[in-house]
């Protein structure tokens, strides 16, 4: 009996080793560069039965939480061979995402285009090209899925498809994800396990993220998601349906439950009228100075309903949200009181349920 040699096949195409480990380099020193974002204790006094903090992801590179998202997203496409020295990354994105994943693949030398709605902040679409980004308009928000994957086909690209990848590229056990990096910096605060950390949801990775990180550190701390009006991921939570019209607050909020969406891992959803989101974002402003954009608005009227329902049972803790992006992105649109009238967006009844639960700790509505 002869002996069958071993037979070695090389794949058909293949992606320079070389290149890759380049590519990783310049992601791991942007990473390097970046350090942390900053967590800010909000002065709502001493006395206050919750201690609020904001992380405030606006001080990464590009602006937004979706910079760690997206560095996450171009580790995990070139580790698995989806990206290549000359392949052009697609992505669909409300924006965010979009001018971070630009700032990636002009680090890396690879082209990207942007799938978004017509919708999306004039702001947004001009960061998106100042990172060397090319932008695609479709019409409805529902529209970007098939029309960024057509895209990447026709193109012979890679769809990014964040809405799929968001909770599987990120290490959701630590290596400095956004969950660890809470925990690290509230060591030396007087509560520094928090009873809630309050997010909003778009792809659902940090949710996603958070949630099965607390469960794996054992943590006591509650995971709350507020969802604004028009997105489908609360009534998918409460059983009554998958889809909804969409959410005009940008970031957050979708027409469809995404797959990188897991309920499971989610203790409490909460549904924030999109003119409570605007009252609470330009109370911030105002009152601490620091001008954030409508999902941080969505955030923090989620935080201080909780921080109301903690004071009502004479607990006293803390409570974690996010600062997801700055105002600057919304000069033409939230922050603009003509385009709020034109939106029929009266924010000014919720500015006196913010102030009496930022002042007195009571929620009036």
């Amino acid at each position: 009996m002869s002996v069958v040699p071993i037979r070695a096949v090389q794949p058909s195409t293949s992606i320079d080793r070389s290149w890759v480990e380049h590519a990783i380099h310049c992601l791991r020193a942007d990473e390097a560069r970046s350090a942390d974002t900053h967590m800010v204790k909000l002065p709502t006094g001493d006395d206050a039965s919750a201690l609020i903090y904001l992380k405030d992801e606006s001080t990464h590179p590009t602006g937004s939480l979706k910079h760690r998202l997206a560095r996450s997203l171009f580790l995990y496409a070139i580790c698995t061979g989806d990206i290549g020295p000359t392949t052009t990354v697609v992505e669909a994105s409300s924006g965010s995402t979009a001018i971070s994943e630009a700032y990636f693949a002009r680090l890396i030398g690879v082209p990207f285009v942007a799938v978004i709605a017509r919708s999306t902040s004039p702001a947004k679409v001009a960061l998106i090209e100042r990172e060397g980004g090319r932008c695609e308009f479709v019409d409805r928000a529902d529209e970007v899925y098939d029309a960024a994957r057509l895209l990447a086909e026709s193109v012979g690209g890679h769809y990014m498809d964040q809405f799929t990848n968001a909770e599987r590229a990120t290490d959701w056990r630590g290596n400095n994800n956004i969950a660890e990096s809470i925990f690290e910096q509230l060591t030396e605060e007087p509560f520094p396990i928090p009873d809630w950390v309050v997010v909003g949801a778009g792809t659902g990775g940090t949710s996603s993220t958070i949630g099965r990180y607390l469960r794996y550190r054992g943590h006591e701390t509650r995971l709350a998601v507020v969802d604004p009006d028009g997105s489908a991921f609360l009534p998918s939570y409460a059983g009554e349906g998958t889809t909804a019209p969409g959410s005009r607050i940008e970031g957050i909020g979708r027409p469809r439950v995404e797959p990188s969406f897991l309920p499971h891992v989610i203790d409490r959803m909460m549904r924030i009228p999109d003119a409570a989101s605007v009252a609470a974002m330009r109370f911030l402003g105002d009152r601490v100075g620091l001008r954030a954009g409508p999902s941080t608005g969505t955030n923090l009227y989620g935080a201080l309903r909780l921080a109301c329902e903690m004071h009502e049972r004479g607990q006293r803790g803390s409570i974690v949200t996010l600062m997801c992006d700055r105002s600057d992105r919304y000069d033409a649109t939230f922050d603009d009181d003509d385009w709020l009238r034109q939106q029929g967006l009266d924010f000014e009844p919720y500015l006196e349920v913010v102030e009496t639960a930022w002042t007195t700790q009571t929620w009036i509505g």
